[in-house]
């Protein structure tokens, strides 16, 4: 055979027709084994998939009629009452799931060592791709899932040692686009308002720390103010409890989420302070409400929406049986300047 010949045999394309000879079966079977369609024993579904991957086959993956299993964190359902962050990013995953025919089923979660055993009951399910886990990325969650068999994907949590894959917003550099904002407007004592417990808003309160170490601003600790829930009233306690023992002496709030920057506002009013005369405020999150504060909210916009589709889309990269390293997608965020923050014109120490 010429060398053209031989160049031309190895670079033939793998046909679906290769594969169905390999393995005895007809072309249909082969097709619907490798799209993960039903009627296909298990252990021929298997052996057309290791075909597959030893022919290094590009396999199509249909996602029409496969079933994703959304599992959902008490926290979350909470927030999808309180301020609706939740409500948005299920809304743009149920929209791409309609798009692409697959049925979303929602399971809660309240205590991860129990309910995990109704989860691993669905992967014996054939039509069940994979899960979502929303808001609900603690270790005993990432430990027990770790031996699923079937795609799982964090949707708004991470997984610090990357096992599984996850989709956030970039939220250490959305937080570090809301203190740059303030800096540029002269603010030099700009308090974090946040409550901690998750990675996600960590990220947040690292991105704040970075923004004004990058200004020189090191000693942080006294201007860091925690509470115990994203309820504004609690905020706003926050706030007023540490100008009634500390007096003004800060000129600009960055809070973690909008829930506490609105707080912040109804208790630097309470305490007889105007924003953004006396201090300025950013929230993180963009929550439609934003716009109609009082004054309008200046927030760092979350792609909610895309976050819940791009979730989606992960896991299905991973339904055709072939192996795909974990992928961490960090969603970039922008700040939306409105009326609650102003230059600095006062000096708060």
């Amino acid at each position: 055979m010429s060398e053209t010949g031989k160049r031309g045999k190895r670079s033939r394309k793998v046909r679906l027709e290769d594969i169905a000879e390999r393995c005895g079966v007809s072309l249909s079977t082969a097709s619907r084994a490798l799209a993960g369609e039903k009627g296909v024993r298990p252990e021929l579904r298997a052996r057309v998939m290791d075909i597959a991957r030893a022919l290094n086959y590009a396999v199509p993956a249909s996602a029409t009629g496969r079933k994703v299993v959304l599992a959902a964190s008490s926290a979350a359902m909470v927030d999808y009452v309180r301020n609706q962050f939740t409500l948005h990013v299920l809304d743009g995953l149920n929209a791409r799931a309609r798009a692409l025919g697959v049925e979303i089923v929602t399971q809660p979660v309240a205590d991860p060592a129990q309910d995990i055993n109704v989860l691993e009951a669905a992967l014996s399910e054939e039509e069940v791709a994979g899960f979502l886990f929303l808001t609900l990325d603690d270790e005993e969650v990432l430990s027990l899932s770790r031996s699923f068999g079937k795609p799982v994907v964090l949707v708004n949590g991470d997984d610090p040692l990357m096992r599984l894959s996850s989709v956030t917003p970039c939220n250490r550099s959305a937080a570090r686009l809301g203190a740059e904002h303030l800096l540029q407007l002269g603010h030099r004592r700009i308090l974090f308002l946040m409550r901690r417990g998750r990675r996600t808003i960590e990220r947040r309160f690292e991105g704040w720390r970075d923004a004004l170490a990058a200004h020189g601003i090191t000693d942080v600790e006294d201007l860091v103010v925690e509470v115990e829930d994203w309820l504004p009233d609690l905020a706003a306690e926050a706030i007023g409890a540490r100008i009634a023992r500390r007096g003004l002496d800060f000129t600009a709030v960055l809070a973690a989420g909008d829930s506490l920057a609105v707080g912040a506002m109804l208790g630097l009013a309470r305490s007889g302070h105007q924003v953004p005369g006396d201090v300025s405020v950013v929230g993180m999150d963009d929550l439609p409400q934003a716009a109609f504060h009082n004054p309008p909210l200046t927030t760092i916009h979350i792609p909610m929406r895309e976050i819940g589709s791009a979730a989606l889309d992960l896991l299905l990269d991973g339904v055709d049986g072939l192996a795909v390293p974990p992928r961490r997608i960090e969603l970039a965020c922008q700040i939306i300047e409105r009326q609650s923050t102003a230059a600095n014109t006062r000096d708060a120490r």
